[in-house]
C-alpha cells in the first residue's frame, strides 16, 4: 500500500512540475557616429530591439538598455530576448538615440534590421546621425 501512494505521489507531483524557462538570446553591439564631437557626461543612450513588422502599428519592444553613456563611442550594448518571442514571418530591428538633457541629440536614420536566428554578425554596428 505505500509503494503504490509513494508512485501515486511521485506521478502527481511530476505532472505539476513546469516546464523550465527557455534560456535569452542576445545580441551585443555598439553604438557610433561620424561627428568629431565627445558626448557631454550627462548623455543617455537608448538602445531597443523591436519588432517592426506591422507598418500601420507601434512596434513592439522585445528589450531595451537605458542609461547614462560611460566614455565615448563606440558605446557598447547588450540586448537579451526571448527566443520564444520571436514569430516566423516577422521582422525586427535594433534603433538608438542619444539624449542630452531630455533633448534628442543622435538617433538612427537607417534600419538595422536583425533575423534573431542566431545567425546575426556580432558586434553589431549601429550608427546614429545628428538630430540637427
Amino acid at each position: 500500500m505505500i509503494k503504490i501512494s509513494l508512485v501515486l505521489l511521485t506521478a502527481l507531483l511530476g505532472a505539476c512540475q513546469s516546464t523550465p524557462p527557455t534560456a535569452n538570446a542576445s545580441l551585443d553591439g555598439e553604438v557610433f557616429y561620424l561627428q568629431r564631437i565627445a558626448l557631454p557626461p550627462n548623455a543617455i543612450l537608448s538602445v531597443s530591439l523591436q519588432d517592426v513588422s506591422l507598418a500601420d502599428a507601434p512596434a513592439v519592444v522585445l528589450d531595451e538598455q537605458k542609461g547614462p553613456v560611460k566614455g565615448q563611442v563606440p558605446l557598447p550594448f547588450h540586448l537579451s530576448y526571448d527566443p520564444a518571442q520571436v514569430k516566423p514571418g516577422h521582422r525586427y530591428s535594433v534603433s538608438a538615440r542619444i539624449e542630452v538633457n531630455g533633448e534628442l541629440m543622435f538617433i538612427t536614420t537607417e534600419n538595422h534590421p536583425v533575423q534573431l536566428d542566431g545567425k546575426d554578425p556580432q558586434p553589431l554596428k549601429i550608427r546614429v546621425d545628428a538630430a540637427r
